[in-house]
């Protein structure tokens, strides 16, 4: 089974981490929330207490994880980017062609990773800046090979599809899209 690391610190964006977090296990595949501190109380952005899988220094086996996953928020995603855990473990996925998701405010952390150069990425609005040497696009969300970026909190949904769609194919991604009612929810407000 494939295992995904969703990396958490104070102040991250309480939506865009639990919805990849659920939707991605409702398709069975394995999530683990991972906090960046040594507490595995990681305080969202929005005062949500969330309690971690495990802590980013206790990973044992990262060569067993297929992928990781930023969340953006603020400050959680600075938090992020100034890990030297984390911009190592996104190096390493990314030498090794594994999944790096990055949503809203998150692409800063593969910016600082020194992965975006060339690649087509998106982000919250007002982060075009921080992100230069990257193919800035507007999308909801963008892939390009093994990175996948969503704009902010109301793409998440889309986020979570693209990523499974990525692991797991998009009869999956198809799937969830139909359990979650969002084909009706689609064709309601198109």
């Amino acid at each position: 089974m494939k295992e995904i690391l969703v990396l958490l610190a104070d102040g991250f964006e309480e939506v865009e981490a639990l919805t990849v977090v659920d939707y991605l296990r409702r398709k069975d595949i394995l999530v683990k929330t991972c906090s960046i501190s040594k507490s595995k109380i990681v305080i969202g952005a929005h005062d949500i207490p969330v309690e971690a899988d495990l802590l980013i220094d206790n990973i044992r086996n990262i060569e067993d994880c297929n992928g990781v996953i930023i969340p953006g928020g603020m400050p959680g995603a600075e938090n992020l980017k100034n890990s030297k855990a984390v911009i190592n473990t996104v190096q390493k996925f990314y030498k090794e062609n594994k999944l790096i998701g990055a949503i809203c405010a998150g692409p800063i952390v593969l910016k600082e990773a020194g992965i975006i150069e060339g690649k087509d990425i998106t982000s919250y609005p007002g982060f075009e800046e921080d992100l230069k040497g990257g193919n800035y696009k507007e999308d909801l969300v963008v892939r390009d090979g093994n990175i996948i970026t969503a704009r902010g909190p109301a793409a998440a949904v889309y986020f979570a599809l693209e990523l499974i769609e990525y692991i797991s194919g998009k009869e999956k991604s198809d799937e969830l899209k139909n359990d979650i009612l969002l084909n009706m929810v689609e064709e309601r407000y198109q």
